[in-house]
């Protein structure tokens, strides 16, 4: 695959991502990311694994490979979802004959709990300032002691989707709400994405609360910097991160911080708003 075919927009990119987008993407066959079969590292991670009952969840599933390459390795509680009607509607007609779990829907509207969830260019194709969304919802699904496993870039791309990024960016959104076991280079990529990805696995920290919070008021970086830096004074607050467009607020604590407390830590500026 030559690099090129990663990008997958056949409109600007400043367009909504959602769900008539990614359809559009399916029904138009502008599907520059996917490789065609399950990227040869979650082969690789599957052969490893012993219990094969565990519950995993693929969000973005696009064409499943890997779903199906999981279900021909003899895993037997699979669920996948993708928002597009097109490429889920098709899935449903070719897994008719397997018990994998096909959803239509928003990955962020589930509610379900999971022993792993698979990540494959999933991360990438969200506008930056869902992840901290993401990370909340991955911590919020994941049973206790359930990990996220799979394939981020380690790379930045001119627009997107897809959304680039790299490793210290990772380290700083995952590092307060999961153990990151492995989060190396993946030797296994596909030729056109060598040194391009990293193969990770975490594991959801236990006795750690995760809170996301909608935010108004913070229109600059500084403003940014110093709401953070104020919530994690807090007792237990681990970490407080607030998103490219500063309109949500995540915390991980050791504790449950209220919606009122934060509210008077950050009377200082009286224009942020929940």
């Amino acid at each position: 695959m030559a690099e090129m075919d990663l990008k997958c927009c056949i409109e600007v990119c400043d367009k909504n991502l959602d769900k008539n987008y990614w359809d559009t993407q399916y029904k138009n066959n502008t599907t520059g990311w996917d490789l065609g079969a399950a990227s040869p590292a979650f082969a690789h991670w599957a052969a490893q694994q012993i219990d094969k009952t565990k519950s995993i969840l693929i969000p973005g599933c696009g064409n499943a490979y890997e779903a199906k390459m999981l279900w021909d390795s003899g895993f037997t509680n699979i669920t996948v979802i993708d928002i597009a009607p097109t490429v889920a509607n098709k899935l449903k007609q070719e897994l008719k004959s397997t018990n994998i779990n096909v959803i239509t829907g928003d990955f962020f509207a589930l509610d379900n709990q999971f022993d792993i969830i698979l990540e494959q260019t999933f991360f990438c194709a969200l506008p930056p300032q869902m992840r901290l969304q993401y990370v909340y919802k991955m911590h919020q699904l994941l049973a206790t002691n359930g990990q996220l496993v799979g394939i981020l870039f380690n790379r930045e791309f001119e627009e997107g989707p897809p959304f680039g990024g790299n490793l210290k960016e990772y380290i700083s959104l995952f590092g307060a709400a999961f153990t990151l076991d492995k989060i190396n280079n993946n030797e296994l990529s596909v030729k056109a994405r060598s040194n391009s990805e990293l193969w990770i696995e975490f594991t959801k920290r236990e006795n750690i609360f995760t809170k996301l919070v909608e935010l108004t008021g913070i229109t600059c970086t500084g403003c940014q910097m110093d709401a953070a830096a104020a919530i994690e004074k807090i007792d237990g607050c681990e970490q407080a991160l607030i998103n490219s467009n500063f309109s949500q607020l995540f915390i991980a604590s050791k504790s449950l911080i209220s919606t009122k407390l934060l509210k008077e830590i950050l009377a200082f500026n009286p224009k942020i708003n929940f």
